[in-house]
């Protein structure tokens, strides 16, 4: 899974930070707050997410209604273990990696590690 493209993270993000399924028209709605784009651009980029299989879709009257497949942590996570293929060299990545985070990260990696060998699990997909 690459990374989203700018549109494709502004739809994704409208739809993680509401939390329901949406339509195009209020995604668009909510995006000509902030820069002008085109019905039929978000549409094509949702069809996109779609196609890639991001966005769920069903038929509400005339219009598609749109939701993530997925929550953006797991998407998150997807990507981040996808860099960490990427590497040669993994645990070398990984303590790279380890080193630039914050202290806040660094305490969320060692619950998280904690509560793997606890048997309790991750949290939500």
């Amino acid at each position: 899974m690459r990374k989203l493209g700018e549109l494709e993270a502004e739809i994704m993000d409208r739809l993680w930070g509401w939390g329901r399924p949406a339509t195009v028209r209020e995604v668009v709605d909510d995006l000509n707050r902030h820069r002008p784009v085109a019905y039929t651009t978000v549409l094509t980029v949702a069809d996109i997410l779609h196609t890639k299989g991001l966005l769920s879709r069903e038929k509400s009257g005339r219009a598609w209604v749109y939701a993530p497949t997925r929550s953006r942590e797991s998407y998150t996570a997807e990507l981040m273990r996808e860099a960490l293929g990427a590497s040669t060299d993994a645990p070398a990545a990984l303590a790279r990696f380890v080193e630039q985070i914050s202290p806040e990260e660094l305490a969320a990696l060692r619950r998280a590690l904690a509560g793997l060998e606890g048997g309790e699990p991750g949290g939500p997909a």
